[in-house]
């Protein structure tokens, strides 16, 4: 999983598209196995290793959401218009993966 979310910190850098959506799929696949794994059977290796996963996933969240933003701000500016992504409250919606 760290070896999966650092090849998807890469595609983000690089905006490579397919690489991105493989490392997606990749990362539901290995949760899929991990929702199989109960807490208590985890040592402390493994709990470590969840740890920097979930601050890893967190650090990847933050850089989606980043060049979400950027991407919307310029399609906002092509288009004359603020908000053209806009949820029904009037909020950007946000990547919550």
């Amino acid at each position: 999983m760290l070896a999966l979310l650092e090849g998807e910190r890469q595609a983000l850098a690089a905006l490579d598209l397919d690489r991105i959506n493989n490392c997606s799929h990749g990362k539901m696949e290995l949760c899929d196995r991990l929702d199989k794994v109960r807490p208590e059977d985890l040592d402390e290796e493994c709990l470590g290793l969840l740890d920097a996963v979930r601050r890893l996933n967190t650090i990847n969240r933050r850089l989606r959401n980043l060049i979400a933003t950027n991407v919307q701000s310029r399609i906002d500016a092509m288009a004359g218009a603020a908000g053209t992504y806009q949820g029904a409250t009037g909020r950007t919606v946000a990547q919550p993966f």
